[in-house]
């Protein structure tokens, strides 16, 4: 398959995907103990969502497809952005990030690196999987624990999703992409508060989720380009 053809079937496929986004949302379950101040049935009817969803989603794939060299790409990463999309819409709006669909996507990844393992017999993918999912929520667990007020533990989770992917694809991806997370919500944070010209900005709620998300992206597109 051409390299163009690898970049058309990814980005159709993660948008076909992306249908599944306002329905999945729709059924999780909310937290019972903290629920949101919206609940997710509610942002899953929104009308912004579906198109930014698709079209967030079939962008991303493609530069994905694009950047990544194809035998390096896991099966699991077109359909994970999708995913990535829901997550970083729901901590950006009501500053939660569902549970179960990072722990079933963290799962499917361990699978997906084992599967190529048995595969091409390269122990130093399931080394890089396995290190960089350790290092990522072992990382943000600290955090969690030294600062729970900037963090939830739903971000020690994500980390371990995100360390997983990043280390799958090198050592570089997951320095860069971990450290970009951090820097992009630092400045964020910064630039909001100079533009609101109030330091008590700096210590309102921030949702970290969709940072770490950029992060990662940064990571593996920019550590390819």
């Amino acid at each position: 398959m051409s390299p163009v053809a690898v970049v058309l079937v990814s980005a159709a496929a993660a948008a076909l995907l992306s249908l599944g986004v306002p329905p999945l949302l729709r059924r999780l379950p909310e937290p019972a103990d903290d629920p949101p101040a919206v609940s997710y049935a509610d942002l899953a009817g929104s009308a912004l969502l579906l198109p930014l969803a698709t079209s967030v989603s079939a962008v991303v794939a493609a530069l994905l497809a694009w950047q990544v060299e194809p035998s390096r790409l896991m099966v699991f990463l077109v359909p994970l952005v999708p995913l990535l999309v829901l997550l970083a819409y729901v901590d950006w709006t009501v500053q939660r990030l569902p549970k179960q669909p990072i722990l079933t996507a963290t799962a499917a990844g361990l699978l997906a690196v084992g599967v190529e393992w048995l595969w091409v017999r390269d122990t130093g993918i399931v080394i890089g999987a396995v290190v960089g999912l350790v290092l990522a929520r072992s990382a943000f667990w600290l955090l969690w624990r030294l600062v729970p007020h900037a963090m939830g533990f739903g971000d020690v989770r994500l980390a371990a999703l995100v360390g997983l992917v990043l280390g799958r694809l090198g050592w570089e991806e997951l320095a860069v992409g971990l450290w970009s997370g951090l820097a992009i919500f630092g400045i964020w944070g910064i630039g909001r508060a100079v533009a609101q010209r109030s330091r008590a900005a700096m210590r309102e709620p921030l949702a970290y989720g969709p940072f770490m998300v950029l992060g990662m992206l940064v990571g593996v597109l920019g550590v390819s380009l």
